[in-house]
């Protein structure tokens, strides 16, 4: 098994607004808390678990379609983050939805059962995160009809 380092650096600029700093030459971005206690100038940090989770599944479901030589694009996901309280009054993320969209039928595409049987299980954020969080996911065709 080989190990990786990648490092993320956050810098606050006022209050609970960040400049998020990537390396390798990634833009960076502003991250803050939605009102009252930021200014919402940027996505918040349960926005940008999400978001990883959501950006994660749609490259592994790309990935493994392309392994096969399909072109499911454009892939659409929304990812939906239910908070609320635990036991000690805390906000928590208790559970995540995906929802992703494939831009073509699925009848077009070869081996799309055994791709969606395996996809999730190469997805490095969802799999850790899915450890602490539980994590739902969907697949939709081009024509809402649910393949997973």
């Amino acid at each position: 098994m080989s190990a990786e380092i990648v490092t993320v650096r956050l810098s606050q600029r006022r209050d609970y607004q960040f400049d998020v700093a990537f390396e390798g030459g990634v833009p960076g971005f502003v991250a803050d808390e939605p009102p009252p206690l930021g200014q919402g100038s940027g996505p918040s940090p349960m926005q940008l678990l999400a978001a990883a989770v959501g950006n994660c599944l749609s490259d592994s479901l790309l990935f493994a379609l392309r392994k096969f030589k399909q072109a499911p694009e454009p892939i659409t996901t929304q990812v939906e983050a239910h908070i609320g309280r635990n036991d000690q009054g805390r906000l928590r993320v208790q559970r995540l939805r995906a929802t992703l969209t494939l831009g073509v039928p699925g009848d077009t595409l070869e081996h799309l059962e055994r791709v969606l049987a395996s996809f999730e299980q190469y997805c490095t954020v969802t799999q850790s995160v899915g450890q602490g969080i539980p994590v739902e996911v969907q697949v939709f065709d081009a024509h809402g009809n649910q393949l997973k």
